[in-house]
């Protein structure tokens, strides 16, 4: 790849499904655009972050989702949705309403970075526990976990904030919290310190 001047970096997967997989031909795509030394980075997200020249962003990136690659932008947005690393059965586990999901919330500007996780089953490998907005699927319905947080020396699991949702009241429900957190959220203030600032209940009320 030709060195064109100022650099951007995206986040590229191969859209929200069953872990995070990669065709032959996303993965030629990708490297038309790498440099032998360039490097790409994997993220704990299921997401590739990957420089591209600001000047043909637009071009790449439809060339990317010509081959079935989800663009999303890098910094102070809603991160594509995480999803089930290891099971099977789209139906049974509520893939589709994981897909809507993402396809309302990912790339919105918040104040910080925001992880949103998505699992079919009690056994969690989504981790929607650690994430600040979590949903896990319970038979035919939805709880929704929120203020999880992965690392540091206070690392906390998400609490519960409602269960028992449909599809519908889990998408305006999620939104709401998003919005609240929009509008209250201070500038760089993570989920995590939001939320112990105003109290769960503010999302709720």
């Amino acid at each position: 790849m030709e060195d064109s001047g100022k650099k951007i970096k995206i986040a590229i997967n191969g859209g929200v499904g069953f872990g995070a997989k990669l065709n032959s031909k996303q993965l030629v795509t990708i490297s038309k655009y790498m440099n032998e030394d360039e490097e790409l980075e994997l993220t704990t997200f299921q997401q590739l972050y990957i420089e591209i020249p600001e000047d043909k962003k637009e071009d790449i990136i439809e060339e990317f989702q010509s081959v079935g690659l989800a663009c999303y932008p890098v910094g102070n947005f809603i991160k594509s949705l995480r999803t089930c690393n290891f099971c099977k059965g789209e139906e049974e586990e509520g893939m589709p309403v994981a897909k809507e999901l993402n396809r309302r919330i990912a790339g919105k500007a918040v104040p910080f970075t925001l992880k949103v996780a998505y699992t079919g089953c009690p056994i969690g490998c989504g981790e929607p526990m650690l994430s600040d907005i979590g949903v896990m699927k319970i038979r035919d319905h939805y709880n929704l976990y929120v203020g999880g947080k992965a690392k540091g020396k206070d690392a906390e699991v998400g609490s519960l904030l409602k269960e028992n949702l449909t599809p519908e009241e889990l998408y305006e429900t999620v939104e709401k919290i998003i919005a609240i957190y929009s509008q209250m959220g201070k500038k760089r203030e993570t989920f995590f310190k939001f939320l112990k600032r105003v109290g769960k209940d503010q999302l709720i009320s």
